[in-house]
């Protein structure tokens, strides 16, 4: 069951809602009556969809999307006519939009749409994330190999080692400190850097 809040400072068109929802099947776990407070609630409550209307005082239906679409998803609600305002409201993160008056047979699509789609946005965001950590620690290990590479040329060239030598130097040094191989060898680089 689909947890929502719904936000529209109209309280007449917010109780109408809430039925529509409730009827449907959805829990409405919270109500708001301005930007501010349907904030607050998305905050403390962390609903699966924020219902909200474009236009309500303080902070409006755009400001709040914009805030929360990394939360949760968010359906807004617009009067008809308001082509800009969708699109400003597309762009702050919103997931699907219905216009007034909400009619029953759009509103449970819309919501299924909006939370079905963030899911998968969410989704698609971890392995993102998952793929820039993997790309970030693939990069330092290379870095690693390629410092422990130079070190042990250092090394050979310096102390006239072969290269199974000279790593045999670097990992008795690195076991000696008590510290990873290649913080050892960019220590040997530093070494050969300093005047």
């Amino acid at each position: 069951m689909l947890r929502i809040v719904v936000a529209e400072d109209e309280a007449l068109i917010r109780m109408d809602l809430v039925e529509m929802l409730a009827e449907e099947g959805y829990a409405v776990v919270g109500q708001a009556h301005d930007g501010a407070t349907a904030l607050e609630l998305v905050e403390r409550l962390q609903p699966d969809v924020l219902l909200a209307d474009v236009a309500m005082p303080g902070l409006d239906g755009i400001e709040v999307t914009r805030a929360v679409a990394d939360r949760t998803a968010v359906v807004v609600v617009t009067a008809f006519g308001q082509r800009e305002r969708v699109e400003q409201a597309r762009d702050a993160g919103a997931m699907a939009y219905l216009v007034k008056p909400v009619d029953r047979g759009d509103l449970m699509p819309a919501i299924e749409m909006a939370a079905s789609g963030w899911a998968t946005l969410a989704e698609l965001r971890g392995q993102a994330q998952a793929s820039a950590a993997a790309a970030t620690e693939a990069t330092e290990r290379l870095n690693d190999r390629r410092d422990v590479e130079r070190a042990k040329g250092v090394l050979m060239r310096t102390l006239g080692l072969d290269e199974e030598a000279a790593y045999s130097w670097l990992r008795q040094a690195a076991m000696d400190a008590r510290r990873p191989l290649a913080d050892v060898a960019r220590d040997v680089l530093g070494h050969e850097a300093a005047p």
